[in-house]
């Protein structure tokens, strides 16, 4: 958001001339806002508060000044003390609440902006409405992007559609799940900009969302031929890449990570590429990392174990995914893997109470019959063997030609009708 949209310069120049003269020290100091003269106007505005400090005019120029001088306390105290002075000042509102709101105190902003948007706009016209529709669109496009919508609705009534809007209408409308209209907007604004970095990052995340990778891939490719070292661009084509199962996502996310590793994105992806390449050690290793940072995250847990099963430290999986259960008992990889791990360390019980809290989150598929077979059977619980034997038999339809051939051989000496 831009931090002003009027010069205070257009209070004096609104007020006849005589009262311009008797305001001298007040119109002196505006002059001195004209030319960016801060210090100045300071000083001048500051003497003439001393004996008017229920002034509107001089407190908003006061304002304006001290939030030039990324004074910003400083200046929201002045613009609120300009408000009390004089309710109806829309120009003292819409700076307050774009001041909050560059702030990150969008609670205390949006209050202060919708009542603007409600006033004469006076000198700053229609074009300062349509900025405070504008800033309320922006302050509303997270929580409530029907809302916000809205809000630029009211912006385009009053003023002509610029870029930023029809980018703005794009996240909204893919917020709001609408790819199609979102999809539509971010190529519109590429027709007006074919090197907008802002339409290309945007297009391209909605085509990731929507799995359409190659697409997703060739834009991507199209944009870094303009900025060739754009990170957020860069990234994106590492998540087509990698989704396309494309060799070249590896290397790109190495040169990415060696260039950038203080960027957890950037080695949360790595760690997964290197992962799915067979780099079990190099994945493992950066998910130490992220984990001496994040030690009671699940997800980094559960890749941690996923890579020492790779890794055939099973003990040491098994306390890793135990770990990631018990911070979210609704991780579903965390309780297959803790199945998994506690089979290969010989803790059947334990596998079988995995297998009974995942089969609270996901339906039993082949490979957790085959677990629960195999522990229920270790066990000798024969009866309970049998009938998970059987269970996985019908479900691996000749798709695990080794565990079948072993279930049938256990099913027949267990006895199995």
């Amino acid at each position: 958001m831009h931090r002003h949209f009027a010069l205070p310069l257009l209070f004096a120049l609104a007020l006849p001339l005589a009262a311009q003269t008797a305001a001298d020290p007040l119109t002196a100091a505006e002059g001195a806002i004209a030319q960016s003269d801060w210090k100045t106007a300071a000083t001048g505005l500051d003497a003439w508060l001393l004996t008017h400090p229920a002034d509107a005019r001089a407190l908003f120029d006061a304002g304006y000044v001290a939030d030039a001088q990324n004074r910003l306390d400083d200046a929201a105290a002045l613009y609120k003390r300009a408000i009390d002075a004089n309710p109806k000042s829309f120009e003292s509102r819409v700076s307050l609440g774009l001041l909050l709101a560059r702030q990150g105190k969008k609670d205390e902003a949006r209050p202060v902006l919708a009542l603007a948007t409600t006033l004469e706009p006076g000198a700053a016209g229609k074009a300062g409405l349509a900025r405070a529709w504008r800033a309320l669109a922006e302050l509303d496009r997270s929580a409530d992007p029907a809302l916000a919508s809205n809000d630029l609705i009211e912006a385009l009534k009053i003023s002509p559609e610029t870029i930023d809007d029809t980018l703005l209408a794009a996240r909204l409308a893919e917020q709001s799940k609408q790819y199609d209209t979102a999809e539509a907007a971010y190529r519109k604004v590429l027709k007006q900009d074919a090197h907008s970095p802002e339409a290309h990052a945007g297009l391209a995340h909605l085509l990731l969302t929507r799995k359409q990778y190659a697409e997703a891939e060739t834009l991507l490719r199209e944009a870094l031929e303009q900025t060739p070292d754009d990170l957020a661009l860069n990234a994106q084509l590492a998540t087509a890449l990698a989704a396309e199962n494309k060799q070249e996502a590896l290397p790109l996310l190495e040169k990415m990570h060696t260039s950038h590793p203080e960027l957890e994105a950037i080695t949360r992806m790595l760690a997964e590429v290197r992962a799915e390449a067979g780099d079990a050690a190099g994945s493992d290793l950066l998910d130490k990392k992220l984990l001496a940072l994040h030690p009671e995250e699940p997800s980094l847990l559960v890749a941690h174990g996923q890579n020492l099963v790779r890794l055939g430290a099973f003990a040491e999986a098994y306390a890793s995914f135990n770990h990631a259960t018990r911070i979210d008992a609704k991780n579903l990889d965390g309780w297959s893997g803790l199945a998994f791990a506690a089979a290969r360390i010989g803790q059947h019980q334990e596998t079988l109470r995995a297998l009974d809290e995942r089969a609270k989150l996901a339906p039993e598929q082949a490979s957790t019959w085959f677990l629960r077979a195999t522990a229920c059977d270790s066990l000798h619980d024969k009866k309970s063997a049998i009938a998970a034997y059987q269970k996985f038999l019908e479900t691996a339809a000749g798709h695990f030609p080794d565990q079948e051939w072993q279930a049938k051989q256990r099913l027949r000496i267990l006895g199995a009708k």
